[in-house]
């Protein structure tokens, strides 16, 4: 992001600026930790991250292409692509089942084939641990279960940059926990980029780097709090998944 600032005129004579120049730069295998309390712009941050919103001044980069006013088909396809969502609420279709959410990303990219789809999305649902809840509705699992769904949706087009906000804003403790890691396992093993914005400074033991965010102006410290994340998750199942997704790519390719 390069010197964005968001306005949001409520009438002709109120406005609110959301983001007062900002500039940040997100590296590739990066966790980025975006802290603020409500109302401080974490949510108007991500969005223009994500190319939901655009700013009112300043440029937003991608990968290097400016991408800040390429029309609304053009934005959809990079979305699709190259950003992976994961929303506080979750936001599974409840008449989907764990496996077709994750398949419905792929399903409308269209690179791959219905089998094709079920297979890669039954391999990210065995990497969260909800290899035996395929079949369940969103209203059949926990929060924290849910969560870990929008996750694998998340990843299912292997994206650039995952974006995720307030993941364990509805989640457990014991929840918080393993989706934290397996964040943590994710980055490091599939070389995924976060940033994640939270409140919750339990959060920023994954970070590679804080920022926090006050009054549209963000600040970045080294300071990290610590917690456990003990949760034990079979790491060899994840490079196995992973060098089966590479053999899949080849095949396809």
């Amino acid at each position: 992001l390069r010197n964005i600032s968001k306005i949001y005129r409520m009438s002709q004579t109120v406005s609110v600026e959301a983001l007062k120049d900002v500039n940040v730069k997100i590296y590739p295998g990066e966790i980025v930790i975006i802290m603020g309390p409500s109302g401080s712009g974490k949510s108007t941050f991500l969005n223009i991250v994500g190319t939901l919103d655009r700013p009112t001044s300043g440029r937003v980069y991608l990968e290097g292409v400016d991408v800040t006013d390429l029309p609304e088909r053009e934005l959809y396809d990079i979305r699709l692509r190259k950003i992976g969502f994961v929303f506080q609420f979750f936001n599974l279709i409840s008449t989907l089942t764990a496996i077709e959410n994750v398949m419905l990303p792929m399903i409308l990219l269209g690179e791959l084939s219905e089998k094709e789809a079920r297979e890669r999305a039954l391999e990210l649902l065995k990497i969260v641990g909800l290899g035996d809840r395929i079949n369940s509705r969103p209203i059949q699992l926990s929060g924290g279960q849910q969560q870990r769904v929008a996750i694998a949706r998340a990843l299912a087009n292997n994206p650039s940059i995952v974006l995720m906000d307030e993941p364990t804003g509805n989640v457990d403790v014991v929840s918080e926990a393993i989706i934290l890691k397996l964040v943590s396992i994710l980055n490091k093993y599939f070389g995924v980029t976060f940033v994640i914005v939270t409140h919750n400074p339990e959060v920023s033991v994954i970070g590679h780097r804080i920022i926090y965010i006050r009054g549209g102006r963000l600040f970045e410290t080294k300071e990290v709090p610590k917690i456990s994340l003990d949760q034990p998750i079979d790491e060899r199942r994840i490079i196995r998944s992973e060098l089966k997704f590479l053999k899949l790519e080849l095949v396809r390719l």
